[in-house]
C-alpha cells in the first residue's frame, strides 16, 4: 500500500499529539475519578464509574498536578485538533475518504463480513486490490468520523471556561458531565484501537510497514508464520 504525505505527516504528528493528551488526561481524571451523567454531579454515590488512580509513569508529568497536566493538555490539543481538520481536507481532496474508507454495498452483505472476520481470525491479511479491507474500513471510518471527532467537540465542551459561549454544544451532549463521561469513553476508545493497530502492524510485516508510513512506497502487509490462509476451492483439507 502507498500512503499520502499527508497522510505520513498527520500520522506521526497525530501519534504525538494523543500519547501526551492521553497521559496528561489520566493525570487530569486523577482529580476527580468519578464520572456522571447531566449537567452536574460530585458525590461517588452519584457517579457511573469510579475510575482507578493512575500511577505516576502512566501520567503527564510523573506527579499529580493539575495545572500542569492541563498546560501539556491544551499545548497538544491545538495540533490534534487542527490536524485533524487539515487529514479530513486531504482525505477528501486527494480521494483517499472515497477510494480507501469509503464502504460499498456489497462489503456490508453478512457473507463478505463473514469472511473478512474468518480471514482475520486465521491471521490472513492478503484482501483484495483496494488498500483497505472491510474491517479495516470500519475501523479507520469509526476512529475519523466518531472518536477523534468526538475528543475534540467533548473536550471543548469541557474545557473550563467554554460553557458559557459553547453553551449549545454542552447541551447537544446532555450537560457537561455527559460530555466528560464521553470524553472519557472516546478516550480509551482510541487507546484500544491503538493496541491492536500495533498488534497487527506487528504482526503484518511491521518493517515494511514503518517504512511506507515514514519513507513512503509500497508495502503489501504479509502474513505471519502461524497463519492458516483459506485453501483454494476444491482443495481437500
Amino acid at each position: 500500500m502507498r500512503h499520502f504525505v499527508s497522510t505520513r505527516i498527520w500520522h506521526w504528528i497525530n501519534l504525538i499529539a494523543i500519547v501526551v493528551l492521553f497521559m496528561s488526561g489520566l493525570n487530569i481524571s486523577n482529580a476527580h475519578p468519578y464520572l456522571y451523567w447531566g449537567d452536574w454531579g460530585f458525590s461517588p454515590t452519584q457517579a457511573w464509574l469510579a475510575v482507578p488512580r493512575f500511577p505516576g509513569w502512566m501520567t503527564i508529568p510523573d506527579y499529580y498536578s493539575l495545572a500542569k497536566a492541563r498546560d501539556w493538555h491544551l499545548l497538544m490539543a491545538f495540533p490534534f485538533a487542527f490536524g485533524l481538520l487539515g487529514m479530513w481536507i486531504a482525505m477528501l481532496w486527494n480521494g483517499h475518504f472515497r477510494r480507501d474508507i469509503k464502504t460499498t454495498r456489497r462489503e456490508w452483505r453478512w457473507s463478505a463480513i463473514r469472511a473478512d472476520i474468518a480471514k482475520h481470525l486465521r491471521f490472513d491479511f492478503t484482501h483484495g486490490e483496494g488498500k483497505y479491507n472491510f474491517l479495516q474500513k470500519i475501523a479507520y471510518g469509526a476512529v475519523f468520523g466518531v472518536l477523534l471527532p468526538g475528543m475534540v467537540l467533548t473536550g471543548l465542551a469541557i474545557s473550563p471556561g467554554m460553557e458559557p459561549s459553547l453553551w449549545w454544544l454542552v447541551d447537544i451532549f446532555g450537560g457537561r458531565q455527559s460530555a466528560r463521561s464521553l470524553h472519557f469513553l472516546c478516550a480509551w476508545g482510541l487507546f484500544g484501537f491503538f493496541v491492536v493497530h500495533v498488534v497487527l502492524v506487528l504482526l503484518s510485516g511491521p518493517v515494511g510497514q514503518l517504512r511506507a508510513m515514514i519513507l513512503g512506497g509500497d508495502h503489501q502487509p504479509t502474513n505471519p508464520p502461524f497463519a492458516r490462509p483459506a485453501k483454494p476451492e476444491g482443495e481437500s483439507a
